[in-house]
């Protein structure tokens, strides 16, 4: 670890070396300061933890010496030191694991009614206006980019992107299977139901990263069925796009173009191309872990919702919250901080010593 954190800091110098240098360009200039302040928490933590371990080897050379007085000092400096340098050492291995390349992106949140008929539609619509809560929370937005709503309130299927700083470094653990318990409306006799609601949590990727060849789309046009006044009811605004080689399809009509409706769904499109380069890629590296976190199966039950007891229960790490309206009103980061501690703390008992 010492000789990849003195290579860190020698990088760290020979960048501030070349910022200081005259005559260099705006790009060059941005992409230096974008690396610096990546590597600058690194550098300053090893530099402190360096400084330490000199005060501490000095401490141990006065408890040779002949004045006790001085010996006693040197002993308590010792105690002091020793779990500020282990908590050193686990901060500078926390920032030597590899970082999540999606980590800062915007995300595109794909929530679909399960299991539950009109329930689960109405719960779906409860998921995503507590992911729209949390945005607002966190100071991101949170647009619809296309909705397909039977009618009651619900949504059989939602997809919206959120925008924000570090948006996927939090939702990416939300990606699974969430289960609700409680009586619906419609239940004359009071009995509890359980419904479910899948979330995929797909960042998002630009035309440089998932290049789609036209040969590789199908696109058909249709009349919108949804709200949006009668220019979209009258014209051929909606837009369904299937990629021939996955055969995956897309489909957007909430925007009163055809334009607007292709661009949505190409940005959906390639999310979830991107989505299958990465999982793909860590299989290739047999980097998949036992624990569904930052990768989460979408077939897996993560969270239940329980009504009555005003309690959710994340099962991957078995927190408990009995205040059911705080997080339904985006109040997650509890859940979120924990399950985030867990996934650096399986990656660190995963990393080579």
């Amino acid at each position: 670890m010492h000789d990849k954190l003195a290579g860190i800091e020698r990088r760290f110098q020979a960048i501030d070396e070349e910022l200081a240098s005259a005559g260099l360009g705006h790009a060059r200039v941005a992409e230096l300061a974008r690396e610096r302040a990546e590597l600058e928490p690194i550098v300053t933590t090893y530099r402190r933890w360096r400084q330490l371990q000199d005060q501490e080897q000095q401490a141990r050379g006065m408890l040779q010496g002949d004045d006790a007085e001085l010996a006693e000092l040197a002993r308590a400096e010792v105690e002091e030191l020793g779990p500020q340098i282990e908590a050193l050492e686990a901060r500078l291995k926390s920032l030597l694991l590899p970082r999540d390349p999606r980590d800062a992106r915007n995300v595109i949140l794909e929530i679909r009614a399960g299991t539950g008929g009109d329930e689960a539609a109405l719960f779906a619509a409860d998921l995503f206006r507590m992911y729209s809560r949390y945005a607002e929370l966190k100071g991101w937005s949170a647009e619809i980019l296309s909705a397909s709503d039977p009618g009651i309130g619900g949504y059989k299927e939602v997809i919206a992107m959120v925008k924000g700083k570090g948006a996927f470094s939090r939702l990416k653990y939300e990606s699974g299977v969430h289960r609700v318990q409680r009586v619906p409306q419609t239940e004359a006799q009071g009995r509890i139901h359980t419904s479910t609601a899948t979330v995929a949590v797909l960042a998002e990727a630009d035309e440089v990263e998932i290049e789609i060849p036209d040969k590789d789309i199908k696109m058909d046009v249709y009349r919108s069925a949804g709200a949006g006044g009668q220019n979209v009811q009258k014209n051929s605004t909606a837009v369904r796009l299937t990629h021939l080689p996955t055969g995956i399809v897309v489909q957007c009509q909430d925007e009163r173009s055809q334009l607007q409706n292709r661009t949505r769904a190409m940005s959906i499109l390639r999310a979830r191309l991107y989505e299958i380069a990465l999982e793909e890629q860590q299989a290739e590296e047999d980097a998949s872990r036992k624990l569904q976190v930052g990768s989460a199966e979408r077939s897996e039950k993560i969270r239940t919702y329980n009504f009555p007891q005003s309690r959710v229960t994340d099962h991957r790490i078995g927190l408990s919250s009995h205040n059911l309206p705080a997080v339904m009103s985006g109040q997650i980061d509890d859940f979120i901080d924990e399950l985030a501690t867990q996934d650096e703390a399986d990656r660190l008992k995963a990393a080579p010593a």
